[in-house]
């Protein structure tokens, strides 16, 4: 590639009807970025569901975007066993994210419904508190479709709490069959399709660095 052909070097003075030449107008310097106070920020609830792979992924997405920007920011799962330690709790404890579980793995699996619903009851109380409390700029309550699709929380008290969190705060909720009310509430919905699985087509299990 020339010099001239280059789109990051310097455009060439444009020459006028006369000789004249044009001045060349002056690159703006990138200057460091600044996150707003959150009383100028607009909160936002996002929604990943649907059936195909990717919710969760895409919330450790915005979890490394808003820790790059030095923004407070917490995930609980309502799955993940509270004694299991996954590729995601490493990278987070490096750097200084909080990432909580709160389950007792695959709930549609479990011997015992009784105590994955307190489960889902205690741990959603812990969210509640993270959101009345204000420390976080991102909550990402990761599964939470799950309890509420079972019943085991009320809906309306977590969507009530979610309405009446602090300006500026993000809300960000994963997994299955999302109710149609959070739906409703929610600013951004994203719908994962599934048309390819390693497991379904080739019987490929779980890889880490990938699943775990």
């Amino acid at each position: 590639m020339t010099e001239r052909s280059d789109p990051l070097s310097p455009p060439e003075p444009v020459v006028r009807c006369g000789g004249r030449k044009a001045p060349v107008p002056k690159r703006k310097q990138p200057g460091p970025y600044r996150v707003p106070p959150r009383e100028q920020r607009h909160g936002l609830v996002i929604v990943n569901t649907g059936d195909g792979k990717g919710k969760s992924t895409a919330a450790f997405g915005i979890l490394l975007r808003a820790a790059g920007r030095e923004m407070k920011v917490g995930m609980w799962q309502f799955v993940k066993n509270v004694d299991g330690r996954y590729g995601e709790h490493v990278a987070a404890e490096r750097l200084g994210v909080s990432i909580v579980p709160l389950g007792d793995g695959f709930t549609w699996l479990s011997e015992n419904i009784d105590e994955d619903r307190a489960l889902a009851q205690q741990g959603w109380a812990i969210c509640r508190d993270a959101l009345r409390g204000g420390e976080y700029d991102v909550l990402i309550f990761d599964e939470l479709t799950y309890p509420l699709r079972f019943g085991w929380l009320d809906i309306a008290e977590v969507l009530d709490e979610i309405a009446r969190r602090p300006t500026g705060t993000h809300v960000v909720i994963t997994g299955r069959s999302a109710p149609p009310e959070l739906v409703e509430m929610a600013d951004l919905v994203t719908e994962m399709k599934l048309v390819k699985h390693p497991y379904r087509e080739q019987g490929i299990g779980a890889q880490p660095g990938i699943e775990l």
